[in-house]
């Protein structure tokens, strides 16, 4: 997980650090206390029109601008294994594929060969569940299960939960999830131009991807395991969308409902004007209104646009993944 830089600010209103970013707060303290000055440290929630930070505790501390000494982002928290498997847990049920098995402690999953997330397997069973992928033995069960459904044996790999076999090279790039507390993740009014379906029609779809999809991409998407599924569009019906988004709510082993944002989309014209952050904010609000608590994104490699508009949004990065897939021969 990458951290911040220190950054100090003696006047809060314009310190350049978002949302959701783990800081320390020195305030003074009125006349009378033991000492002068105290600190706060935890999650910026505010700064106008006063400075809240959310503690570890989930006390909120809230602090008058005029009495703030400094502001400094911190490192962000390390991130644990166990909440690594639960994030990804819940990312697994938001896009199963079409079947789904556990072998071995490694979740598999086969949509049509339509996206690597959809056909692969990840390594989610408890800590020591888990079979050694040089293990020929977990191999040769993992790899059955796949050929016979046509697909290779592909492993999708989070950062921490099972090394990469010998011998196998990645493939592709690494995807960055972000995540965030959907409490300082600023939102849009309930009321806009966002609607959400509870299924992709033929205009949404023909603008994820640019429209070029296999057969099997409908059902792909339209797939969740015990949770609910929200296709965001702007746009009349009718029409080719001026944007698109898919949300899965699912749930966590650690109790945390997670809302996971992908296929976020903007017709070419559109895009660089604020629609996609308006699109993802109206549709985590629609998740919070669904008892989501978390949310997370899956970024490909060096989408730098990506990040920003999520960072904006209070996201932090959480951890990575990828994908390698065994050698032929």
């Amino acid at each position: 997980m990458t951290t911040d830089q220190p950054v100090t600010t003696d006047n809060p209103a314009e310190a350049p650090i978002p949302l959701g970013t783990r800081v320390v707060v020195r305030y003074r303290l009125p006349a009378g206390y033991s000492h002068p000055m105290t600190d706060a440290i935890g999650e910026l929630v505010s700064l106008e029109p006063v400075v809240v930070v959310r503690t570890a505790e989930k006390k909120l501390v809230q602090i008058s601008p005029s009495t703030v000494v400094a502001l400094k982002a911190l490192s962000a928290r390390p991130i644990r294994i166990a909440e690594i498997r639960s994030l990804e847990h819940a990312a697994a049920a938001g896009w199963p594929g079409l079947e789904q098995a556990w072998i071995d402690g490694w979740f598999l999953r086969a949509g049509g060969g339509f996206t690597g997330r959809a056909n692969s397997a990840t390594p989610l069973g408890p800590r020591g569940t888990v079979g050694h992928p040089n293990d020929p033995d977990v191999r040769a069960r993992l790899r059955e299960w796949f050929a016979e459904r046509g697909l290779p044996l592909r492993l999708l790999l989070p950062d921490r939960l099972a090394p990469t076999p010998d011998g196998w090279v990645p493939s592709g790039n690494r995807v960055q999830v972000m995540a965030a507390d959907l409490d300082n993740v600023p939102l849009p009014p309930s009321v806009g131009p966002v609607v959400v379906s509870p299924a992709p029609d033929g205009d949404w779809l023909s603008l994820y991807r640019g429209g070029d999809l296999p057969e099997v991409a409908g059902a792909v998407l339209g797939a969740v395991v015990a949770g609910t599924l929200g296709f965001g569009r702007i746009g009349p019906p009718g029409a080719r969308p001026v944007a698109i988004g898919r949300a899965a709510i699912t749930d966590a082993p650690d109790g945390r409902r997670w809302i996971g944002l992908s296929a976020i989309e903007v017709a070419p014209e559109h895009r660089r004007r604020g629609v996609g952050t308006l699109l993802s904010g109206s549709l985590l609000g629609w998740g919070r209104e669904l008892g989501a608590t978390h949310a997370y994104v899956q970024i490909e490699g060096d989408n730098t646009a990506s990040r920003e508009l999520y960072s904006g949004l209070g996201f932090v990065n959480h951890h990575r993944y990828g994908y390698v897939t065994e050698p032929v021969g």
